[in-house]
Formats: C-alpha cells, structure tokens, sequence
C-alpha cells in the first residue's frame, strides 16, 4: 500500500504567536520573538534570554481543574493540536475513531514539573509531591492528552529525539497513513523548558547566546557573528489525511507530504559529523522517498541553529547534495525569530514550510547582518521574498547525531 498523504490542518504555539494567523502574520514580517527571561530570577545567569511565548490563552482549550494535571509543554501541545484539529474540519466518529491516531513528541519534556516538585520534596516532604507529578511530566502524555480530548483512537505515540523530534513525529505519522496502518495523524512537536537547569545545562555547553543586551537580534543563523542559539518554547502540528478520505469529505488541502528520511551520523553526542555528512545522507533519503531530484527543490526551510559548527555543516551538506542547483535555492531559518524550540522546532517550521508552498512567501532569515564566506548559499536574508514553489523540504538535526529531513510538495489534485 502506498497512499498520498496530506496535509489539511495546522495549529501553533510559538514565541512569535499563538494561532497560524498571528505566527504566520510575524513570519513574514520577520518578527523577532525573543526577549529578556522572565519566568525566573537570572541575576546569576550568564544567559538571560530566551523565545517566551506570551499570548498563549490557555482557558480557551483546558479548563482549569485539568490544567494543574499538565505540565507546560502539554498545555501547548493541547492548544496547538485543538487548534490544527479546529482547521482540518476533521469530525471523529465512532465509525473512524480507531483509523485516527495522534503523534505527539517532545525533547526535553515535563523539566519545569520536575524541578518545582523536587523544591516542594525538598523542602516539604515527599507526601506533599502532587499525585499527579507522573502524568504532568512523562512525553507521551501530550499524545495521550490531546487523544483523549478529541476522541482518536488510533495509533498513539511519540518521538523523543532532541531538535529532530517534531520531524520525526511527522514523518513517522506520515509513514502510518502512506502505508494504511491510519486514516489521518495529529502529528507534531512541543516544548517548554524555559527553566533553571535546562538555561544553565545549555550555558555550560557553551550552546548558547550571550547576547543579552541586544536579544532581538542574538539568535543569527548563517551570520558570521552568531554565537550561539537562543532557547524558545511552543508546538507545531499538522493534521495529515490521506488523499482520498480529505477529498471525500472536502477538506482545504494545504500541501501534501512526499517524502521522509531518517539516519543517525554515529559520530559525537553532541556535534554534528565532519562537513554534514550524516545531514546529507538523510536529505537524499527523503529525496528518494519522494522520488524528487534535487533540481525540483526550491526552498529548504534549515534547521539553522544560529550556532558555528550546525549552520557550516548544514552549508556543506546541502551543498554535496544539491552541487550547482544550491546557489538556486532559497534556504532560510526561522529560528532567527522564534529561537530554538528544540524538540518543537521541527513542527512549527512543518508549519511555516506548509504555509510558504501554499501562500508562495519565503520567510527570511532574519539578523543576517554579516557574511560567513563559509556560508554562502541564499539565505532569504531579513526580508521574506515572494515567490511561488512547488517543492520544500525541512531540515531537523538533534544531539546524539539524529537526523530528520521531511519533503513537501504544493498540492495540485
């Protein structure tokens, strides 16, 4: 069985807006979400910045009782799959309810739970812990959540693949309806680790920005004066159909998805391997699945962390695959403006690639103020450009050398 798979609904959460229209609205005005950290004291931090997302209402999708059982980054994962659900017009029945299954993952997971209540043991006592520190913190809990809310009774899981994970999450989902095991997958990342020990865990790395007195513009891809990335928060999630089912009942196609690779570098647990050669082999990968030749991509929506040696290789990469049709390609990051959302990333940037195959707007890299030599393809430097294409793929590449790279195409019946 091979099945077309597309996508009909699409749901965000993100440090430059909550909702698609806002999200979307920033993206191409190219925003920049990232501000001074306000959900703790950083007196003593080095790093005091970060993509906080600060309009997220989360009365509209989880009344308050069920909100103290979920930590952060299900709450967001909740609001944006509600919300992808919303848009999709997808109705679950009894008759559907097991051909329907939810994807959800998350990098880090439930970090901000998991310090606050090992203060309350701490300092109160282990009976104090609430009863439900277990279920608020474990990653397939956002899957498990958002299944409960909307019915689907399908398959149900998660990746948990640091910066890959919302990639992952898609492409497998796509991969479950490609090859009937599902009708249709809420599909995405989530993430909400803006806190103590994660800022300082990525300080000691040296991973981070330190740009503090200018963060609008600390989160650089591609430029030569990056150092470092800036962590953000939020989830991206596509509703994906098979073709025939979203037809039957009349869905708005927004794209469709035609290809998926995934591999590992078996190099380092943290740095990518030597000139992106793991990266590479997972674009190709993804090419072939989508019986695309590199001459048919237009635009690679990059995983451009903003940090030296990922935005070097990802060049290199990109350009062993694609050889002289890379000075062709439109290539751009949008963490310049949300940060990097590290396990949600992969979904909100689904997101953006969907919505610049569909509008033909090409959101741009933004603080690319000075040239690397090093890095020398198109970045869409600061301002989005207009242009109608037909084929994307999205980069994601995560710690641990785990690679995800997913292809789009414009839907065209």
């Amino acid at each position: 069985m091979n099945r077309r798979v597309v996508v009909t609904g699409t749901g965000i959460v993100s440090p430059i807006g909550s909702g698609i229209k806002k999200a979307w609205g920033a993206a191409k005005e190219g925003k920049a979400g990232i501000g001074p950290i306000t959900r703790f004291p950083v007196d003593d931090f080095p790093v005091k910045i970060a993509g906080e997302v600060d309009d997220f209402e989360v009365s509209e999708f989880i009344d308050k009782k069920d909100q103290k059982k979920m930590d952060l980054f299900i709450q967001y994962s909740v609001g944006a799959a509600l919300s992808a659900f919303k848009d999709s017009g997808l109705t679950i029945t009894e008759e559907n309810a097991e051909r329907v299954g939810v994807y959800v993952g998350a990098g880090i997971g439930g970090l901000g739970s998991i310090e606050k209540w090992h203060d309350v043991r701490v300092k109160k006592g282990p009976t104090r812990v609430t009863p439900f520190f277990i279920p608020m913190t474990i990653i397939n809990l956002a899957s498990g959540q958002i299944s409960i809310r909307i019915g689907a009774k399908g398959p149900n899981s998660c990746a948990v693949t640091a910066c890959a994970t919302g990639t992952h999450s898609i492409g497998d989902s796509y991969r479950l309806i490609k090859h009937g095991y599902a009708d249709a997958m809420i599909a995405g990342g989530t993430e909400a680790v803006i806190t103590p020990l994660c800022v300082a865990g990525f300080n000691s790395m040296k991973a981070l920005s330190t740009n503090n007195d200018n963060p609008a513009e600390a989160s650089r891809p591609f430029d030569k004066e990056r150092d470092g990335f800036v962590v953000g928060e939020g989830a991206g999630i596509l509703v994906l159909e098979e073709l025939e089912g979203a037809k039957k009942r009349g869905a708005n196609i927004l794209g469709e998805v035609v290809g998926y690779g995934m591999n590992g570098d078996a190099y380092h647990m943290t740095t990518p391997s030597v000139d992106g050669e793991g990266a590479a082999r997972c674009i190709k990968l993804a090419l072939d699945d989508a019986a695309l030749n590199p001459t048919d991509v237009e635009y690679v929506n990059a995983h451009g962390t903003s940090t030296y040696y990922n935005d070097l290789y990802e060049t290199k990469a990109i350009k062993s695959v694609f050889g002289s049709h890379a000075s062709n390609l439109l290539v751009s990051s949008t963490k310049g403006m949300t940060g990097h959302l590290l396990g949600a990333a992969g979904g909100i940037e689904a997101v953006f690639s969907i919505m610049a195959l569909k509008e033909g707007i090409i959101p741009p890299t933004i603080n690319y103020n000075t040239k690397d030599p090093e890095c020398d393809l198109d970045y869409v430097p600061n301002l989005a450009k207009e242009k109608a294409i037909k084929v994307a793929i999205s980069n994601s590449f995560g710690f641990g050398g785990t690679n995800a790279v997913l292809a789009f195409k414009k839907f065209e019946g």
